[in-house]
Protein backbone atom coordinates (compact mmCIF):
# COMPACT_ATOMS: atom_id res chain seq x y z
CA UNK A 1 0.00 0.00 0.00
CA UNK A 2 1.26 3.32 -0.47
CA UNK A 3 0.81 6.10 2.07
CA UNK A 4 1.00 9.47 3.31
CA UNK A 5 3.86 10.97 3.51
CA UNK A 6 2.60 13.09 6.07
CA UNK A 7 4.19 11.90 9.48
CA UNK A 8 4.32 13.56 13.41
CA UNK A 9 6.73 13.10 16.12
CA UNK A 10 5.34 10.83 18.68
CA UNK A 11 6.51 12.27 21.72
CA UNK A 12 5.91 9.72 23.90
CA UNK A 13 7.23 6.54 22.47
CA UNK A 14 10.99 7.96 21.20
CA UNK A 15 12.51 8.57 24.64
CA UNK A 16 13.66 4.66 25.04
CA UNK A 17 13.26 1.27 23.55
CA UNK A 18 12.25 -1.46 26.48
CA UNK A 19 12.69 -5.31 25.79
CA UNK A 20 10.08 -7.38 25.79
CA UNK A 21 8.46 -10.74 25.11
CA UNK A 22 6.16 -9.48 22.61
CA UNK A 23 9.27 -7.56 21.37
CA UNK A 24 11.11 -10.59 20.72
CA UNK A 25 8.15 -12.56 19.36
CA UNK A 26 7.48 -10.13 16.68
CA UNK A 27 10.96 -10.08 16.09
CA UNK A 28 11.04 -13.37 15.23
CA UNK A 29 8.31 -13.39 12.82
CA UNK A 30 8.78 -10.87 10.97
CA UNK A 31 12.52 -11.87 10.46
CA UNK A 32 11.60 -15.10 8.98
CA UNK A 33 8.13 -13.48 7.10
CA UNK A 34 10.43 -11.11 5.04
CA UNK A 35 13.07 -13.94 4.11
CA UNK A 36 10.21 -15.26 1.90
CA UNK A 37 9.93 -13.54 -1.65
CA UNK A 38 6.30 -13.08 -1.73
CA UNK A 39 6.01 -10.29 -5.10
CA UNK A 40 3.04 -10.36 -6.38
CA UNK A 41 2.74 -10.66 -10.51
CA UNK A 42 1.17 -8.23 -12.33
CA UNK A 43 1.40 -9.74 -15.50
CA UNK A 44 -0.19 -12.97 -14.83
CA UNK A 45 -3.66 -14.25 -14.79
CA UNK A 46 -3.88 -16.08 -11.92
CA UNK A 47 -4.31 -15.47 -8.12
CA UNK A 48 -2.52 -15.76 -6.03
CA UNK A 49 -0.36 -14.65 -9.05
CA UNK A 50 2.78 -16.35 -7.60
CA UNK A 51 3.60 -19.67 -6.13
CA UNK A 52 5.46 -18.60 -2.95
CA UNK A 53 2.40 -16.75 -1.75
CA UNK A 54 -0.11 -19.71 -1.50
CA UNK A 55 3.25 -21.54 0.08
CA UNK A 56 3.37 -18.78 2.53
CA UNK A 57 -0.43 -18.96 3.05
CA UNK A 58 -0.13 -22.50 3.86
CA UNK A 59 3.15 -21.82 6.48
CA UNK A 60 1.03 -18.45 8.21
CA UNK A 61 -1.92 -21.37 8.29
CA UNK A 62 0.03 -24.14 10.13
CA UNK A 63 0.96 -21.20 12.20
CA UNK A 64 -2.43 -19.88 13.15
CA UNK A 65 -3.65 -23.60 14.14
CA UNK A 66 -0.20 -23.93 16.12
CA UNK A 67 -0.67 -20.73 18.18
CA UNK A 68 -4.80 -22.15 18.58
CA UNK A 69 -7.02 -20.28 16.35
CA UNK A 70 -10.19 -22.86 14.78
CA UNK A 71 -11.65 -23.56 11.36
CA UNK A 72 -8.46 -22.64 10.14
CA UNK A 73 -8.54 -22.33 6.10
CA UNK A 74 -6.79 -21.91 2.99
CA UNK A 75 -8.78 -21.49 -0.10
CA UNK A 76 -7.30 -22.23 -3.77
CA UNK A 77 -6.88 -18.50 -3.94
CA UNK A 78 -4.33 -17.90 -1.28
CA UNK A 79 -7.16 -16.95 1.31
CA UNK A 80 -6.02 -17.36 4.49
CA UNK A 81 -9.19 -17.39 7.41
CA UNK A 82 -8.56 -18.28 10.65
CA UNK A 83 -10.78 -17.68 13.97
CA UNK A 84 -11.19 -17.33 17.98
CA UNK A 85 -13.99 -18.31 19.88
CA UNK A 86 -16.01 -15.66 22.05
CA UNK A 87 -15.13 -16.81 25.53
CA UNK A 88 -18.07 -14.44 26.70
CA UNK A 89 -22.32 -14.89 27.16
CA UNK A 90 -22.34 -11.79 26.78
CA UNK A 91 -23.60 -10.27 22.86
CA UNK A 92 -20.33 -9.00 21.78
CA UNK A 93 -19.56 -7.60 17.65
CA UNK A 94 -17.42 -9.97 16.13
CA UNK A 95 -14.14 -7.93 14.53
CA UNK A 96 -11.76 -9.08 12.22
CA UNK A 97 -8.00 -8.08 11.54
CA UNK A 98 -6.35 -8.49 7.83
CA UNK A 99 -3.43 -7.94 6.16
CA UNK A 100 -1.83 -9.01 2.92
CA UNK A 101 0.99 -11.76 1.66
CA UNK A 102 2.60 -10.27 -1.12
CA UNK A 103 5.00 -7.20 -1.50
CA UNK A 104 5.34 -4.70 -4.00
CA UNK A 105 6.55 -5.93 -7.69
CA UNK A 106 8.21 -2.56 -7.46
CA UNK A 107 11.40 -3.99 -6.32
CA UNK A 108 13.30 -7.14 -5.26
CA UNK A 109 11.14 -9.13 -2.73
CA UNK A 110 13.97 -11.31 -1.18
CA UNK A 111 15.03 -9.36 1.61
CA UNK A 112 18.24 -9.41 3.67
CA UNK A 113 17.25 -7.39 6.55
CA UNK A 114 19.46 -5.44 8.70
CA UNK A 115 19.36 -4.52 12.76
CA UNK A 116 20.35 -1.49 14.17
CA UNK A 117 19.52 -1.74 18.21
CA UNK A 118 19.39 1.85 20.05
CA UNK A 119 19.23 3.68 16.92
CA UNK A 120 21.74 7.00 17.75
CA UNK A 121 19.95 9.39 15.76
CA UNK A 122 23.20 9.54 12.91
CA UNK A 123 22.71 9.33 9.21
CA UNK A 124 21.93 5.43 8.49
CA UNK A 125 24.42 3.82 5.31
CA UNK A 126 22.34 1.21 3.14
CA UNK A 127 24.77 0.43 0.61
CA UNK A 128 27.89 2.56 0.60
CA UNK A 129 29.26 1.48 -3.12
CA UNK A 130 26.16 2.25 -4.29
CA UNK A 131 25.18 5.74 -1.90
CA UNK A 132 21.82 4.19 -0.40
CA UNK A 133 21.34 5.92 2.81
CA UNK A 134 19.09 7.16 4.84
CA UNK A 135 19.79 10.45 5.95
CA UNK A 136 17.99 12.59 8.76
CA UNK A 137 17.32 15.76 6.56
CA UNK A 138 15.67 14.24 3.91
CA UNK A 139 14.07 11.69 6.19
CA UNK A 140 13.86 13.95 9.70
CA UNK A 141 11.20 10.87 11.28
CA UNK A 142 13.97 9.25 12.00
CA UNK A 143 14.71 11.23 14.84
CA UNK A 144 12.24 10.21 16.81
CA UNK A 145 13.20 6.84 16.94
CA UNK A 146 16.15 7.46 18.97
CA UNK A 147 16.98 4.59 21.40
CA UNK A 148 14.83 2.37 19.70
CA UNK A 149 15.39 -0.58 17.08
CA UNK A 150 15.32 -0.11 13.47
CA UNK A 151 15.00 -2.96 10.55
CA UNK A 152 15.56 -2.02 7.17
CA UNK A 153 17.33 -3.87 3.98
CA UNK A 154 20.98 -3.53 2.74
CA UNK A 155 20.30 -1.58 -0.66
CA UNK A 156 19.49 -4.74 -2.54
CA UNK A 157 15.48 -4.96 -2.47
CA UNK A 158 12.56 -3.85 -0.56
CA UNK A 159 12.13 -5.05 3.21
CA UNK A 160 8.60 -6.31 2.92
CA UNK A 161 7.43 -4.69 6.07
CA UNK A 162 4.38 -3.69 3.51
CA UNK A 163 2.79 -5.89 4.79
CA UNK A 164 4.43 -8.87 6.41
CA UNK A 165 4.74 -5.82 9.39
CA UNK A 166 0.80 -6.42 9.58
CA UNK A 167 1.07 -10.28 9.45
CA UNK A 168 3.24 -10.79 12.11
CA UNK A 169 1.58 -7.87 14.55
CA UNK A 170 -1.85 -9.64 13.68
CA UNK A 171 -0.08 -13.49 14.86
CA UNK A 172 1.07 -11.94 17.81
CA UNK A 173 -1.88 -10.00 19.35
CA UNK A 174 -4.05 -13.39 18.88
CA UNK A 175 -1.55 -15.52 20.91
CA UNK A 176 -2.00 -12.84 23.27
CA UNK A 177 -5.91 -13.14 23.29
CA UNK A 178 -5.64 -17.18 23.29
CA UNK A 179 -2.66 -17.10 25.88
CA UNK A 180 -4.93 -14.77 28.10
CA UNK A 181 -8.64 -15.95 28.51
CA UNK A 182 -9.53 -13.05 31.02
CA UNK A 183 -10.10 -11.44 28.45
CA UNK A 184 -13.48 -10.86 27.62
CA UNK A 185 -14.12 -10.52 24.24
CA UNK A 186 -16.50 -11.94 21.01
CA UNK A 187 -15.35 -13.91 18.25
CA UNK A 188 -12.06 -12.69 16.26
CA UNK A 189 -11.85 -13.51 12.96
CA UNK A 190 -8.04 -13.01 11.06
CA UNK A 191 -7.50 -12.93 7.15
CA UNK A 192 -4.21 -12.75 5.10
CA UNK A 193 -4.90 -12.15 1.39
CA UNK A 194 -3.01 -12.30 -1.55
CA UNK A 195 -2.53 -9.89 -4.52
CA UNK A 196 -2.98 -6.55 -2.19
CA UNK A 197 -0.26 -4.98 -4.29
CA UNK A 198 -2.02 -5.80 -7.88
CA UNK A 199 -5.40 -5.27 -6.75
CA UNK A 200 -7.24 -8.47 -7.39
CA UNK A 201 -6.77 -10.89 -4.49
CA UNK A 202 -9.45 -9.63 -2.44
CA UNK A 203 -12.39 -9.93 -5.42
CA UNK A 204 -12.03 -13.78 -3.94
CA UNK A 205 -12.70 -12.88 -0.34
CA UNK A 206 -16.00 -14.15 1.33
CA UNK A 207 -17.24 -11.61 3.42
CA UNK A 208 -20.24 -14.30 5.09
CA UNK A 209 -17.36 -16.92 5.54
CA UNK A 210 -15.37 -14.11 7.78
CA UNK A 211 -18.44 -13.61 9.81
CA UNK A 212 -17.98 -10.17 11.08
CA UNK A 213 -19.73 -7.20 10.55
CA UNK A 214 -16.56 -4.66 11.15
CA UNK A 215 -12.37 -5.35 10.26
CA UNK A 216 -9.59 -3.60 10.48
CA UNK A 217 -6.28 -4.20 8.06
CA UNK A 218 -2.82 -3.87 9.57
CA UNK A 219 -1.13 -2.16 6.25
CA UNK A 220 -0.36 1.75 7.10
CA UNK A 221 2.49 3.84 8.02
CA UNK A 222 3.99 5.05 10.98
CA UNK A 223 3.27 4.65 14.30
CA UNK A 224 -0.29 6.43 14.97
CA UNK A 225 -1.90 6.17 11.35
CA UNK A 226 -5.42 5.90 11.25
CA UNK A 227 -6.93 5.99 8.30
CA UNK A 228 -10.52 5.59 6.69
CA UNK A 229 -9.71 7.86 3.90
CA UNK A 230 -8.05 6.78 0.37
CA UNK A 231 -7.87 7.61 -3.17
CA UNK A 232 -10.83 6.85 -5.96
CA UNK A 233 -8.74 5.05 -8.69
CA UNK A 234 -9.11 4.43 -12.26
CA UNK A 235 -6.50 3.17 -14.98
CA UNK A 236 -6.17 4.50 -18.53
CA UNK A 237 -4.73 2.42 -21.21
CA UNK A 238 -4.01 4.58 -24.13
CA UNK A 239 -3.42 2.61 -27.90
CA UNK A 240 -1.95 5.16 -30.93
CA UNK A 241 -1.25 3.73 -34.17
CA UNK A 242 0.01 5.88 -36.75
CA UNK A 243 1.85 5.37 -39.81
CA UNK A 244 5.60 3.92 -40.41
CA UNK A 245 7.46 4.84 -44.15
CA UNK A 246 10.60 4.85 -45.35
CA UNK A 247 12.15 8.13 -43.29
CA UNK A 248 13.26 9.48 -47.02
CA UNK A 249 9.51 9.49 -48.41
CA UNK A 250 8.45 10.38 -44.93
CA UNK A 251 6.90 13.79 -45.62
CA UNK A 252 3.53 14.27 -45.08
CA UNK A 253 3.09 10.85 -44.76
CA UNK A 254 4.60 9.13 -41.35
CA UNK A 255 3.11 9.73 -38.53
CA UNK A 256 4.92 8.67 -35.45
CA UNK A 257 2.80 7.36 -32.72
CA UNK A 258 5.78 7.78 -30.10
CA UNK A 259 5.41 11.83 -30.62
CA UNK A 260 1.87 11.86 -29.90
CA UNK A 261 2.16 9.80 -26.91
CA UNK A 262 4.55 12.57 -25.94
CA UNK A 263 2.11 15.67 -26.99
CA UNK A 264 -0.33 13.75 -25.10
CA UNK A 265 1.89 13.79 -21.56
CA UNK A 266 2.52 17.22 -22.39
CA UNK A 267 -1.16 18.28 -22.28
CA UNK A 268 -1.87 16.78 -19.07
CA UNK A 269 -1.74 19.20 -16.13
CA UNK A 270 1.44 19.57 -14.93
CA UNK A 271 1.14 20.53 -11.42
CA UNK A 272 -0.66 17.10 -10.82
CA UNK A 273 1.88 14.29 -10.52
CA UNK A 274 2.83 12.15 -7.64
CA UNK A 275 6.23 13.90 -6.84
CA UNK A 276 4.21 17.00 -6.48
CA UNK A 277 0.89 16.46 -4.53
CA UNK A 278 0.28 15.62 -1.37
CA UNK A 279 -2.47 14.85 1.23
CA UNK A 280 -6.17 15.23 -0.78
CA UNK A 281 -4.55 16.49 -3.61
CA UNK A 282 -5.04 13.43 -6.83
CA UNK A 283 -2.75 13.04 -10.14
CA UNK A 284 -2.51 11.38 -13.60
CA UNK A 285 0.90 8.98 -13.17
CA UNK A 286 2.59 7.90 -16.37
CA UNK A 287 3.74 4.16 -15.48
CA UNK A 288 4.36 2.53 -18.37
CA UNK A 289 5.17 3.45 -21.89
CA UNK A 290 6.26 1.65 -24.50
CA UNK A 291 5.98 1.88 -28.51
CA UNK A 292 7.57 2.64 -31.63
CA UNK A 293 6.93 4.81 -34.55
CA UNK A 294 3.90 2.59 -35.49
CA UNK A 295 2.56 1.85 -32.44
CA UNK A 296 2.86 2.74 -28.87
CA UNK A 297 0.73 2.20 -25.83
CA UNK A 298 0.65 4.34 -22.63
CA UNK A 299 -0.52 3.32 -19.28
CA UNK A 300 -1.77 5.82 -16.26
CA UNK A 301 -2.84 5.97 -12.87
CA UNK A 302 -5.21 8.05 -12.26
CA UNK A 303 -5.75 9.17 -8.40
CA UNK A 304 -8.17 11.81 -6.28
CA UNK A 305 -10.20 11.60 -3.30
CA UNK A 306 -12.72 13.73 -3.91
CA UNK A 307 -15.39 11.95 -6.49
CA UNK A 308 -16.19 14.83 -8.85
CA UNK A 309 -12.97 15.79 -9.16
CA UNK A 310 -11.96 12.10 -9.55
CA UNK A 311 -14.66 11.80 -12.81
CA UNK A 312 -13.93 15.10 -14.50
CA UNK A 313 -9.92 13.77 -13.90
CA UNK A 314 -11.16 10.53 -15.73
CA UNK A 315 -12.91 12.67 -18.71
CA UNK A 316 -10.10 15.03 -19.22
CA UNK A 317 -7.86 12.12 -20.06
CA UNK A 318 -10.28 11.09 -22.29
CA UNK A 319 -10.64 14.45 -23.85
CA UNK A 320 -7.28 14.75 -24.75
CA UNK A 321 -7.09 11.89 -26.40
CA UNK A 322 -10.21 12.42 -28.10
CA UNK A 323 -8.48 15.85 -29.12
CA UNK A 324 -5.48 14.31 -30.51
CA UNK A 325 -7.67 12.00 -32.66
CA UNK A 326 -9.24 15.11 -34.04
CA UNK A 327 -5.75 16.34 -34.51
CA UNK A 328 -4.02 13.60 -36.63
CA UNK A 329 -7.20 11.98 -38.76
CA UNK A 330 -4.93 9.51 -40.02
CA UNK A 331 -4.13 7.76 -36.72
CA UNK A 332 -6.38 5.17 -34.16
CA UNK A 333 -5.99 6.83 -30.98
CA UNK A 334 -8.06 4.46 -27.97
CA UNK A 335 -8.70 5.89 -24.63
CA UNK A 336 -9.92 3.24 -22.31
CA UNK A 337 -10.31 3.83 -18.44
CA UNK A 338 -10.86 1.49 -15.89
CA UNK A 339 -11.91 2.09 -12.13
CA UNK A 340 -10.05 0.17 -9.76
CA UNK A 341 -11.12 1.13 -6.06
CA UNK A 342 -13.26 3.93 -4.63
CA UNK A 343 -12.82 5.85 -1.63
CA UNK A 344 -13.50 3.93 1.42
CA UNK A 345 -15.20 7.06 3.73
CA UNK A 346 -18.76 7.08 2.93
CA UNK A 347 -19.17 3.33 4.27
CA UNK A 348 -16.97 4.36 7.41
CA UNK A 349 -18.81 6.96 8.18
CA UNK A 350 -22.45 5.08 8.12
CA UNK A 351 -20.25 3.41 11.62
CA UNK A 352 -17.88 6.14 12.25
CA UNK A 353 -17.77 4.32 16.76
CA UNK A 354 -14.98 2.17 15.26
CA UNK A 355 -12.53 4.63 14.41
CA UNK A 356 -13.61 6.28 17.89
CA UNK A 357 -13.09 2.84 18.88
CA UNK A 358 -9.46 2.29 17.41
CA UNK A 359 -8.64 5.73 18.60
CA UNK A 360 -8.89 4.97 22.30
CA UNK A 361 -7.13 2.10 21.59
CA UNK A 362 -4.56 3.89 20.93
CA UNK A 363 -4.26 6.36 23.09
CA UNK A 364 -4.65 3.46 25.54
CA UNK A 365 -1.19 2.55 24.26
CA UNK A 366 0.71 6.10 24.58
CA UNK A 367 0.17 6.49 20.96
CA UNK A 368 -1.13 10.12 19.58
CA UNK A 369 -3.63 9.09 16.85
CA UNK A 370 -3.00 10.38 13.67
CA UNK A 371 -6.68 10.45 11.09
CA UNK A 372 -4.79 10.77 8.04
CA UNK A 373 -5.77 9.90 3.92
CA UNK A 374 -4.43 7.45 2.05
CA UNK A 375 -2.69 8.37 -0.64
CA UNK A 376 -3.38 5.05 -2.35
CA UNK A 377 -5.49 1.99 -1.22
CA UNK A 378 -6.07 -1.05 0.80
CA UNK A 379 -8.08 -4.24 0.58
CA UNK A 380 -10.25 -2.42 2.86
CA UNK A 381 -11.30 -0.48 0.74
CA UNK A 382 -12.60 -2.94 -1.74
CA UNK A 383 -14.48 -4.62 1.53
CA UNK A 384 -16.40 -1.79 3.06
CA UNK A 385 -17.92 -1.66 -0.42
CA UNK A 386 -18.96 -5.16 0.09
CA UNK A 387 -20.29 -4.38 3.21
CA UNK A 388 -17.48 -5.15 5.76
CA UNK A 389 -16.51 -1.94 6.88
CA UNK A 390 -12.42 -2.09 7.49
CA UNK A 391 -10.17 1.49 8.42
CA UNK A 392 -6.77 0.83 7.94
CA UNK A 393 -4.12 1.02 11.30
CA UNK A 394 -0.59 1.61 11.12
CA UNK A 395 1.81 -1.28 10.87
CA UNK A 396 5.36 1.15 11.46
CA UNK A 397 6.77 1.28 8.13
CA UNK A 398 8.33 3.85 6.54
CA UNK A 399 8.97 4.39 2.49
CA UNK A 400 7.59 1.35 1.54
CA UNK A 401 8.22 -0.58 -2.09
CA UNK A 402 11.76 0.65 -2.36
CA UNK A 403 15.12 -0.26 -1.04
CA UNK A 404 14.71 2.65 1.95
CA UNK A 405 12.33 0.93 3.62
CA UNK A 406 12.43 0.72 6.83
CA UNK A 407 10.62 -0.35 10.13
CA UNK A 408 10.41 0.30 14.10
CA UNK A 409 10.38 -2.58 16.32
CA UNK A 410 8.68 -0.75 19.21
CA UNK A 411 5.94 0.40 16.82
CA UNK A 412 5.41 -2.80 15.59
CA UNK A 413 4.64 -3.95 19.77
CA UNK A 414 2.33 -0.79 19.38
CA UNK A 415 0.32 -2.38 16.86
CA UNK A 416 -0.15 -5.16 18.56
CA UNK A 417 -1.02 -3.62 21.58
CA UNK A 418 -3.61 -1.49 19.42
CA UNK A 419 -5.15 -4.66 18.12
CA UNK A 420 -4.99 -6.23 21.76
CA UNK A 421 -7.14 -3.03 22.98
CA UNK A 422 -9.59 -3.21 20.31
CA UNK A 423 -10.32 -6.23 21.46
CA UNK A 424 -10.91 -5.08 24.53
CA UNK A 425 -13.17 -2.24 23.35
CA UNK A 426 -15.75 -4.48 21.62
CA UNK A 427 -15.75 -7.29 24.69
CA UNK A 428 -16.53 -4.36 27.57
CA UNK A 429 -19.79 -5.18 29.21
CA UNK A 430 -23.28 -3.10 29.14
CA UNK A 431 -25.38 -2.97 32.14
CA UNK A 432 -28.86 -2.27 32.04
CA UNK A 433 -30.81 -0.94 34.97
CA UNK A 434 -33.98 -2.14 34.74
CA UNK A 435 -35.56 -2.65 38.29
CA UNK A 436 -37.92 -0.36 37.67
CA UNK A 437 -39.46 -1.58 34.89
CA UNK A 438 -42.34 -3.90 34.91
CA UNK A 439 -42.35 -7.34 33.00
CA UNK A 440 -41.93 -7.85 29.65
CA UNK A 441 -40.17 -7.71 26.37
CA UNK A 442 -38.39 -4.51 25.80
CA UNK A 443 -36.13 -3.04 22.78
CA UNK A 444 -32.79 -1.85 23.31
CA UNK A 445 -30.73 0.48 21.03
CA UNK A 446 -26.89 0.80 21.58
CA UNK A 447 -25.73 4.35 20.02
CA UNK A 448 -21.85 5.41 20.15
CA UNK A 449 -20.98 8.80 19.04
CA UNK A 450 -24.27 9.34 17.53
CA UNK A 451 -24.23 6.07 15.36
CA UNK A 452 -26.30 3.09 16.05
CA UNK A 453 -24.61 -0.26 16.57
CA UNK A 454 -27.33 -2.79 17.29
CA UNK A 455 -30.70 -3.04 18.43
CA UNK A 456 -31.52 -5.93 20.66
CA UNK A 457 -34.36 -7.49 22.39
CA UNK A 458 -33.94 -8.13 26.08
CA UNK A 459 -36.97 -10.17 28.26
CA UNK A 460 -37.82 -8.62 31.49
CA UNK A 461 -38.90 -11.16 34.11
CA UNK A 462 -39.52 -10.16 37.59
Amino acid sequence: MFSSSRFTIQKKCCIFAKKSIMNDKLLNRFLRYVSINTQSNPDSKNVPSTPSQLAFAKMLADELRNIGLENVSVDKHGIVMGFVASNTEKEVPAIGFIAHLDTSPAACGKCNPQIINQYDGKDIIIDKANNILLDTKTYPELLQYIGQTIIHTDGSSLLGADDKAGIAEIITAMEYIVNHPEIPHGKIAVAFTPDEEIGTGIDYFDVEKFGTKYAYTLDGGQLGELEYENFNAAKATIHIEGIDIHPGDAKGKMINSQLIAMELEAMLPKNEKPELTSGYEGFFLLTDIQGNIEKTQMEYLIREHDTAKFEAKKQFIQNTAQQLQENYPLANINCTVTDQYRNMREKIEEVFFIISIAEKAMIEADIIPMKVPIRGGTDGAKLSFKGLPCPNLFTGGHNFHGKREFIVLESMEKASQTIVNIIKEFGKSLTVYASALPAGMYLYTLVVDNQIIDTKRMILTK
